[in-house]
């Protein structure tokens, strides 16, 4: 998870069981105008999400004003069938409903939604307001995964996105979207620990030197933040080998793009 605009990369299929149903989330990169190859990727993977939904759900945060990213992705959302829902994040910083009515408002005149459910996440529980209206989007149908699964991703690409967590959080400027960390080895040793190889790809030698820090110190603390949320993922104590190498201007190139997952399958 990352405060950061546009490093969600691909989309994340996570599972809710309720009572009466299975919903799944996709969490998808954000829909913006492309710098580079992955860029476009990543608005694509955004985008072939709105047709395979039920409902989508438009996130805003309350303390922000509306810029021209919200109106660059209600223009697209204008133009598809599947129902639209605003969702009004961080009502919890705002002082009266006055706000609040203006916020929704100021949205709901630019793109028809078809409802509005303001939303704390920090200080709500169970969402249950949000997913009675997202129930009434939902066919009826079979239960299409085991109720203990909660996202479709495989276990190596969820130590890799832990890994890149760390960078993001403990780097700056244009180094957190110039990383790509790629799984090489993951295997359990004969004391039942787990054995993980990672490299971290950049496209500078100067993000290289960043990354690594002083006497590698940076590195090591990416090392141990993320080590300590693999164990907790997987129940093992796990020795995390991390490496950091170049791959100039990776965004750019089809082949690496590829390697590292971020391929349109169309």
């Amino acid at each position: 998870m990352s405060d950061r605009p546009q490093t969600t990369r691909n989309k994340i299929m996570c599972i809710m069981n309720t009572d009466n149903a299975q919903i799944m989330f996709l969490d998808t990169p954000g829909i913006h105008k492309p710098q580079h190859k992955l860029g476009e990727y990543m608005v694509k993977a955004a985008e072939s999400a709105l047709k395979e939904v039920d409902a989508v759900l438009f996130v805003v945060d309350a303390n922000e004003k509306k810029g021209a990213g919200d109106a660059f992705i209600m223009a697209k959302l204008s133009i598809i069938n599947t129902p639209v829902i605003l969702v009004v994040n961080k009502i919890d910083k705002l002082s009266n409903k006055e706000q609040l009515f203006a916020i929704i408002e100021s949205y709901s005149n630019v793109c028809n939604f078809k409802a509005v459910v303001p939303i704390s996440a920090l200080q709500d529980k169970e969402f249950n307001p949000l997913i009675e209206e997202i129930l009434k989007y939902l066919p009826e149908g079979p239960e299409y995964f085991p109720e203990d699964m909660i996202t479709d991703q495989p276990e190596r690409v969820i130590v890799g996105e832990l890994i890149r967590e760390k960078i993001l959080k403990l780097t700056r400027d244009e180094v957190p979207h110039s990383i790509a960390v790629e799984i090489e080895e993951m295997k359990t040793r004969d004391n039942d620990s787990l054995y993980i190889r990672a490299t971290i790809f950049v496209e500078r030698e100067s993000q290289k030197g960043i990354v690594i820090g002083a006497k590698g110190a940076l590195l090591k603390l990416i090392g141990q933040q993320a080590r300590k949320d693999i164990e907790v993922l997987l129940g093992n104590k796990t020795y995390l080998d991390l490496w950091v190498k170049v791959k100039p201007d990776w965004r750019n190139k089809d082949q690496l793009l590829r390697q590292f997952g971020y391929e349109d399958k169309g």
